[in-house]
């Protein structure tokens, strides 16, 4: 049980910290591949416990054969699975997917929604999709919490040990100004991938990250 008198640092310092990451990743981009917002979506959907690079291996014949809504809407479970066979969940996946199809042609004439509220209510879409779709697909000021960016707030004292995602987002929200939240996103993820791993971090490697002397 994590101690109540355990201390996250100061908004100053956690941003200081974020900050330096974003520095370290200056032209960090996402690293699925997509063209249009229902690409993104179906992308982001397909990612969920499997690396962006799997993913971007099965979307290319994907979206060939099922380039639209329209499409994937009319296709069978069992062909979208063939598709998307090589990754985890692919069944649970394949069910999402012809399902939240139908519903961009039946409640959005085909078009992928900007709003949080008729994101999340789209079938497979959580709160990390959602806010992906937005940042990154319309420009909408939204902050994804991932693994990668959970995994560092909470190793770099940003957020306590026990807190949830949604915490971690709220909390980055606080610290950051509006038009750093994209940048953190996409940042802290290479991090993760690279520095920040789940075992044998190599934070150390990156001393401005603990030097808080010009920062109260």
């Amino acid at each position: 049980m994590e101690s109540e008198t355990f201390m996250v640092l100061s908004k100053k310092r956690a941003r200081k910290v974020i900050e330096e990451i974003i520095a370290l990743y200056p032209h960090a981009k996402p690293s699925l591949n997509f063209t249009n917002h229902f690409e993104l979506l179906v992308a982001v959907m397909l990612s969920a416990q499997t690396t962006d690079a799997a993913v971007n291996q099965v979307t290319p014949a994907l979206f060939k054969a099922y380039p639209s809504p329209e499409a994937m809407a009319q296709a069978s479970e069992a062909d979208l699975a063939k598709y998307i066979s090589r990754l985890g969940l692919y069944r649970n996946k394949a069910k999402y997917l012809k399902k939240c199809a139908q519903q961009l042609v039946e409640d959005f004439g085909g078009q992928v929604p900007h709003t949080r509220k008729e994101l999340e209510n789209l079938a497979g879409v959580g709160r990390k999709t959602a806010n992906v779709v937005m940042s990154v697909g319309f420009g909408i000021s939204a902050f994804a919490v991932d693994t990668h960016v959970e995994r560092i707030c909470k190793h770099h004292e940003i957020v306590k040990k026990s807190a949830s995602p949604l915490e971690v987002e709220r909390r980055v929200m606080k610290v950051l100004p509006r038009e750093e939240w994209l940048p953190a996103h996409q940042a802290m993820i290479l991090f993760g991938r690279e520095v920040c791993h789940p075992k044998n971090p190599e934070c150390h490697n990156y001393p401005q990250l603990y030097d808080f002397s010009e920062t109260q």
